[in-house]
């Protein structure tokens, strides 16, 4: 009963933080569409779209489309933002075009990588104990909705503000590294997927291409990438809309100290902690920032 509670305010607490940020950041002269605040109606589709298809999900206990529902609602809340911009008589910058593209190339690459993914395997092995428990199945999926929300505030906000201004060196600095980060994600999830493909690799650990300068060169590009559109929008934020910084904090937070790298590295540490090759590796080898150790 107290873990159903604690769920339930767990619930309420996601809402209200996202109602928080949202307003935050629609202080002063901001768009509108439907007469509510646009990034207000962005962390409404976050919610709705997670709760829409927790149902099913929550009537069949399956979570094989919970990491699906993310892109969905993510590429939603990126065209709430450009619905906005197109239903007003403001030309559409550059700045926003490019911004809603890589939020949206993203999220059609993770989010596809992560379904094939699931759909292979069969399960997500987080979803086990969660699965028995209704009021934390839903918090699971609402907890994702405030993921989405505030990992993409920053980025929304940027996009509706719809700077009209020359592209700057914070544009260009941001957009460069932004490019960086998806491409060590991207290049790491496929090095991982080619290495565990191959029957000789079965129950080893890769330590191969930039698995070898870093442990989770994944989780790195995942941070970096969100801090290059922060620094795309540093010049143009004020006031409480430096609130929406929190993007690639939050990134940060969620996958270093919550549900990212703990959960891995303590099951790593369970699988090859007593294999002394598996000990060089991590003695070698930083967590996350990478770097080019002894060989």
């Amino acid at each position: 009963m107290k873990d159903n509670i604690k769920d339930i305010v767990a619930i309420i607490a996601c809402i209200g933080i996202a109602y928080f940020v949202a307003i935050a950041a629609s202080v002063g002269e901001f768009p509108f569409l439907w007469n509510q605040p646009v990034v207000v109606l962005c962390a409404g589709v976050s919610f709705g779209i997670h709760w829409a298809i927790a149902i099913p999900s929550l009537i069949n206990s399956s979570e094989k489309y919970f990491d699906f529902t993310g892109m969905i609602a993510t590429l939603l809340v990126v065209s709430t933002a450009m619905i906005a911009l197109f239903s007003s008589t403001q030309q559409i910058s550059i700045r926003s075009i490019v911004v809603a593209a890589f939020v949206s190339i993203w999220t059609l690459r993770l989010g596809t990588f992560l379904y094939k993914r699931i759909v292979k395997s069969g399960e997500d092995k987080r979803f086990r104990e969660i699965k028995n428990s209704l009021p934390k199945f839903l918090m699971t999926w609402t907890l994702s909705a405030l993921w989405v929300f505030l990992t993409t505030v920053n980025a929304v906000t940027l996009i509706v503000l719809n700077h009209q201004g020359p592209l700057d060196l914070f544009f260009i600095a941001g957009s460069a590294l932004w490019i960086l980060g998806f491409a060590f994600e991207a290049i790491a999830d496929k090095q991982k997927k080619s290495f565990s493909e191959l029957t000789e690799n079965k129950d080893k650990f890769i330590t191969q291409g930039l698995w070898s300068i870093s442990r989770h060169p994944n989780y790195f590009g995942e941070v970096i990438l969100w801090l290059g559109i922060a620094i795309v929008s540093l010049p143009l934020l004020s006031g409480w809309q430096f609130i929406t910084l929190v993007s690639p904090i939050f990134v940060y937070l969620l996958l270093t100290k919550i549900s990212g790298l703990p959960f891995l590295e303590d099951k790593a540490e369970k699988k090859w902690g007593s294999e002394k090759i598996y000990q060089d590796y991590k003695a070698r080898t930083p967590i996350l920032v990478p770097y080019f150790g002894k060989k």
